[in-house]
């Protein structure tokens, strides 16, 4: 039963001890790509800078680009829900909270993925 990570640290922990890791940076990179926000993290980027990275990038698109970045929550299949909780009023804060529910939603496809495969 899929259990969701409670943080990015214990998300990047668990890809990397079920060695999916590049797995989870690889359907990152698909998914960016179907949504036309080309992105190419690079297999050995480590999890902090693919956090940093994947941060700014939301943040840009949530600022200057915000029909693409709803498209790619769209993409991603983000839970609508869990978007609409999050409190817009900090934008910076806003960006970390949807770039874990990215996260966290890539690393389910991630895990089904391999445990049904």
């Amino acid at each position: 039963m899929f259990i969701a990570p409670k943080n990015t640290d214990l998300l990047f922990k668990e890809a990397q001890e079920e060695s999916l890791y590049p797995k989870l940076i690889a359907q990152i990179n698909k998914d960016f790509n179907l949504a036309n926000e080309g992105i190419d993290f690079p297999m050995s980027i480590k999890p902090e800078e693919l956090t940093i990275q994947l941060h700014e990038k939301i943040y840009r698109l949530i600022q200057y680009k915000f029909a693409e970045y709803l498209n790619l929550i769209y993409i991603i299949d983000v839970a609508e829900e869990e978007v609409k909780k999050l409190d817009g009023s900090d934008l910076v804060l806003l960006s970390e909270q949807v770039s874990f529910l990215i996260l966290k939603r890539e690393w389910q496809k991630v895990w089904f993925k391999n445990k049904y495969q």
